[in-house]
């Protein structure tokens, strides 16, 4: 895809786009309300009603000056990943943010590696500072032993200690992330063709599939083309993030547009064009250099594994990669986790069909919603349905569904094994017999295995069973017994048995 082309000629600062990542429960969703609400013009915020995955606001800093920032909304680190994974470093600012009464957790140090190999300078916000329980000093030193070093602390990392709930310190973190971005020195010019990343996609009844895009550098207006690797869109109307209706868009905003026949990738570079026909050649270069990955699942695989077919659906490609991120970390020796189909919308019966019948086959979605037939025909069919709108709680499911799903191999345990010392007698296949326990415990209708020279001969059943000519039901390790076994085999002194029990793992 084209790369920027910055003219010397009107070069301008061009605001940071940021992302907000770290522990569900930290307070992330809480800061992006804050940010939104309170800089946001009055009347405004309180209209965003529809799901939106970025926006724009206006910070005043403490010298006075009003700079614009947008702020990314993706379903956390795991979408962050996803989209970098692809080669796309959307945001050019992290802000990591950690509880002041827990400090960091698995999924902070997660965020942090995301950060790091995105190579984006970031801020750490120690947040929850207004609760009893909050110790920021001791964050402070959790996150050292963690290797991450903040300013004052052996690091250069900056940090504001800030309450998502009643704003404290915000603002401070705000002056911060723009004091960040004056360092990196982010430039654009809006003079060239629109240029950027697919941040999400979307499918609307009404409106077909729509792209949520990202603009790095330049500018978009109506009538331009875009295209995203081989998906070609004509601009005929664009949204801001409010969802109002708009002519002309520049960089660091966030926009969306309709037109596009097939859904674009999230991550995906955009291109701007003013021709159709710039736009159509672009797209055929890039069809020409794709190599198909879409295949149908084969189920006669030549594996010894069990296979398990998943279709996703969630509301945004964004999530649909999230999910698919998650599942990379599940780990099973057993089974193979085949992602038959993955899309945007609703679950349908459509969808079901694709399962083939296969009743091992799983569906999940992500806040979406499922279609009475589609409910109707994953009941005959066995095909079992989740929906979720938390990520960790859709994972959580899958691997419970797995572990269901997981055959189960039986093994056989020793609990306890005996020397014969004598055979008493012997009428068909019943043998009275004497011996002692060399270790564990022998019980009453116990199955055992008869061994001779190490070499197993037989298998029986203890039918009785004595201790000092009294009977028992157990015999444990240092005792003598008697006892009659049943087994084919004849057993002779010197032989071994050893008592077992079938369990599965």
């Amino acid at each position: 895809m084209i790369k920027s082309n910055i003219t010397k000629s009107n070069i301008t600062e061009r605001p940071p786009i940021v992302a907000v990542m770290g522990h569900i429960d930290h307070g992330k969703s809480a800061l992006l309300d804050f940010i939104r609400k309170s800089n946001i013009v009055e009347g405004e915020a309180g209209g965003i009603t529809q799901h939106i995955s970025a926006y724009e606001v206006v910070h005043k800093t403490s010298d006075g000056k009003e700079k614009k920032i947008t702020f990314l909304d993706t379903p956390g680190h795991e979408a962050f990943t996803a989209m970098r994974s692809r080669g796309a470093n959307i945001a050019d600012i992290a802000i990591l943010i950690i509880s002041a009464e827990e400090g960091p957790k698995p999924q902070t140090i997660e965020a942090y590696k995301s950060i790091k190999e995105a190579g984006i300078p970031f801020v750490v916000a120690i947040n929850k500072i207004d609760k009893p329980g909050a110790d920021v000093e001791k964050t402070k030193q959790q996150l050292i032993e963690k290797e991450i070093y903040l300013e004052g602390y052996g690091g250069d990392i900056p940090f504001a200690p800030i309450s998502a709930k009643t704003g404290q310190g915000v603002p401070e973190l705000l002056d911060t992330v723009l004091l960040v971005a004056e360092l990196e020195e982010l430039k654009g010019d809006p003079d060239l063709p629109a240029e950027g990343f697919v941040l999400e996609s979307s499918k609307d009844f009404k409106k077909g599939i729509n792209a949520t895009f990202i603009i790095t550098n330049g500018s978009l207006k109506i009538g331009d083309f875009v295209v995203s690797e081989n998906k070609c869109a004509s601009v005929r109307a664009m949204e801001n993030f409010f969802g109002k209706p708009i002519k002309e868009a520049v960089f660091s905003s966030p926009v969306k547009i309709g037109g596009f026949k097939e859904t674009p990738a999230t991550g995906s570079i955009f291109a701007t064009f003013h021709s159709k026909k710039e736009a159509e050649k672009m797209a055929r270069e890039c069809e020409s250099s794709d190599t198909p990955a879409k295949k149908r699942i084969s189920y006669s695989d030549e594996t010894t594994k069990t296979i398990i077919p998943l279709i996703i659906k969630a509301d945004v490609l964004g999530t649909v990669e999230a999910i698919q991120h998650e599942l990379a970390k599940i780990n099973n020796d057993k089974i193979i986790i085949k992602t038959i189909f993955s899309g945007v919308g609703d679950i349908t019966e459509n969808d079901i069909q694709t399962a083939g019948g296969n009743s091992n086959t799983l569906v999940a979605g992500f806040n979406v919603k499922i279609d009475k037939s589609a409910k109707d025909m994953a009941e005959k069919t066995g095909v079992v349905i989740g929906t979720f709108n938390i990520i960790y709680k859709l994972t959580e499911w899958l691997e419970e569904e797995i572990k269901k799903r997981t055959p189960k191999i039986k093994i056989e345990k020793t609990i306890g094994k005996a020397k014969i010392i004598r055979v008493f007698s012997r009428t068909k296949n019943k043998q009275v017999l004497g011996g002692k326990v060399l270790e564990g415990s022998l019980s009453l209708k116990s199955q055992v295995k008869i061994s001779r020279r190490e070499n197993e001969i037989d298998k029986g059943t203890i039918f009785e069973l004595q201790s000092q000519k009294i009977k028992t039901k157990e015999v444990r390790e240092g005792e003598e017994f008697g006892a009659m076994v049943e087994a084919k085999k004849e057993i002779s002194p010197g032989d071994v048995i050893e008592a077992f029990i079938i369990i599965e793992e």
